[in-house]
Formats: C-alpha cells, sequence, structure tokens
C-alpha cells in the first residue's frame, strides 16, 4: 500500500489572525503526534506578518524594531522553531512537514531533505533549477536554502520534540523577492541599534526572488499549493482534514499564548 498523509490546506483562510497561532497550531500538532499515526503537511498563509528567529530577538533593539513592524500593520512572531527573520504576505505560501518521530530518528538532516525533496518534486513542471544551499545575503540564510539561478526562494527551518519533528518552509511564490527582503534588511538596521558587534544576517534584495519570477511563469500561491497537494496525490494515499478533526480553537489560542509568552521579543529586552 502507498504511505498515507494527511493534508491540511488552510491557504484559503485569509483572514487576519495573530501569526503566532499557525505556529500553535504546528506546536500542537507535534505535541499530539503518536508515533503509529501518519505524516501531516499544514499549508497556510497570512496576509501581512513578519517572524522573527530566537536570534533575532535577542538584538539589542529588537522590540523597539517590531513595535516599528506593528505601527505599519504587521502581525509580529518569533517562532521556537529555528532560522531567523521572515517577512510573510498572501503572495508567500507556509508549508509545514509534521513527522512521527519514529520516521524522523535518522538525523535533522534527512528531515531537511525530505522537505527540499517534496518542494523540488512538486514544481519539477515548472523548472528542473530549484537548487539545494546556503544563499549568502539572503534573509533567512541556511544549508537547506532553495534558490533558481543563485536567488533564494525559499527558507527551511526545523523544530524537533519528544514525539515528532516539524519541518517549516517558506516559499515565495508571487510579486518580487527584494522588496521583502527590503523590509527585512530594515528591520535589522533599526533592531541593531548602534551596536557595531551586533549579529544579524546582512541582507541584501538582488539574493532574493519568487517562484514567478525566477521562472517567469506567473504562479499564484493558490497554484503552489495546488502543486504540493497534487504530487502528494500522486505519490501516496492522501486524507484531507479540517481544522476540527485536528484542533481545537481554544487550545490553539492557549498555545499561542504559551508560545509568546516563553518566546516574544519585549520591548525593554536587551542582548545578554
Amino acid at each position: 500500500m502507498p504511505p498515507r498523509v494527511r493534508l491540511w490546506d488552510r491557504t484559503g483562510e485569509i483572514g487576519y489572525e495573530p501569526v503566532l497561532a499557525a505556529f500553535a497550531r504546528d506546536e500542537l500538532l507535534c505535541r499530539l503526534m503518536k508515533a503509529e499515526d501518519d505524516p501531516i503537511v499544514h499549508m497556510w498563509r497570512h496576509p501581512r506578518a513578519f517572524v522573527m528567529g530566537l536570534r533575532d530577538s535577542r538584538l539589542p533593539e529588537a522590540g523597539a524594531a517590531a513595535a516599528w513592524l506593528r505601527e505599519l500593520g504587521y502581525s509580529t512572531a518569533v517562532r521556537n522553531s529555528g532560522g531567523a527573520a521572515v517577512p510573510l504576505d498572501l503572495g508567500v505560501l507556509n508549508v509545514s512537514l509534521v513527522l512521527p518521530k519514529a520516521e524522523g530518528t535518522i538525523g535533522f538532516r534527512s528531515d531537511f531533505e525530505r522537505m527540499v525533496r517534496l518542494l523540488q518534486a512538486s514544481f519539477m513542471h515548472r523548472t528542473a533549477h530549484i537548487r539545494e544551499g546556503e544563499v549568502e545575503g539572503s534573509y533567512c540564510p541556511g544549508e537547506f536554502d532553495l534558490s533558481i539561478g543563485g536567488r533564494k526562494l525559499c527558507g527551511i527551518a526545523q523544530r524537533r520534540h519528544a514525539n515528532a519533528v516539524v519541518v517549516q518552509a517558506f516559499l515565495v511564490v508571487e510579486g518580487t523577492g527584494a522588496e521583502r527582503a527590503a523590509l527585512a534588511r530594515a528591520f535589522y538596521e533599526k533592531a541593531a541599534g548602534r551596536s557595531a558587534e551586533a549579529d544579524y544576517p546582512r541582507v541584501r534584495p538582488e539574493t532574493m526572488g519568487s517562484l514567478s519570477e525566477l521562472t517567469g511563469e506567473p504562479v499564484t500561491a493558490a497554484e503552489a499549493a495546488a502543486d504540493i497537494a497534487g504530487l502528494l496525490g500522486a505519490a501516496a494515499a492522501v486524507e484531507l482534514v479540517a481544522a476540527d478533526e485536528l484542533l481545537s480553537y481554544d487550545d490553539i489560542v492557549r498555545t499561542a499564548s504559551e508560545l509568546e509568552n516563553r518566546y516574544a521579543s519585549r520591548p525593554d529586552r536587551a542582548a545578554n
């Protein structure tokens, strides 16, 4: 029998909510995952958000920079997985792969590679030129960046729980990568303040691109999500699931509050 995958596609739910709610969903899925459970692919978008990494939140003026973003209408959050700052909007597709630990025991690299293969295969009919490897000058740089022609369009982070692993990818699909990169650079300049020793990514907007830009073919985030769902359907027995089948709204709200209290950047927090 083919492997089974549960697909939770929330890309059509574009009403505004705090962006941390999406990470709370991933957190709860990991906490509830059992060794015998099928993997879950959770896809979502947010209309206007800026997500920081833990190291970003410790920059000298991170709280003031986050407040500046909120004044511009961004929902801000500090995520509990690896990686650095990422701006989100409806042209960015977020994909989370939640695996029972039994399927992720070889090591963290194999779990990253599983996401890499999923995304490369999903868009093979659009381009065969998606490459893996860190793109210097990009935002949220990492070993498992995905790029076309040397310009990054996707970053991948991971969080490991006692019973599960979640691999999270952001995929820039629509619009331009440079505009989003300019916002990330402005955040870092404000968050670093006057510190000459602050450690943060030196973002260069020209290193970023979108799937639409880099393939020369207009693609929407909804179409990219359909590509992933189509690949999963061809390769596995896919079970479509709805929110009330997995998590309760009260649990999502409570967990988002827990994550905010544990990781949020505070205006008075300084690097230590």
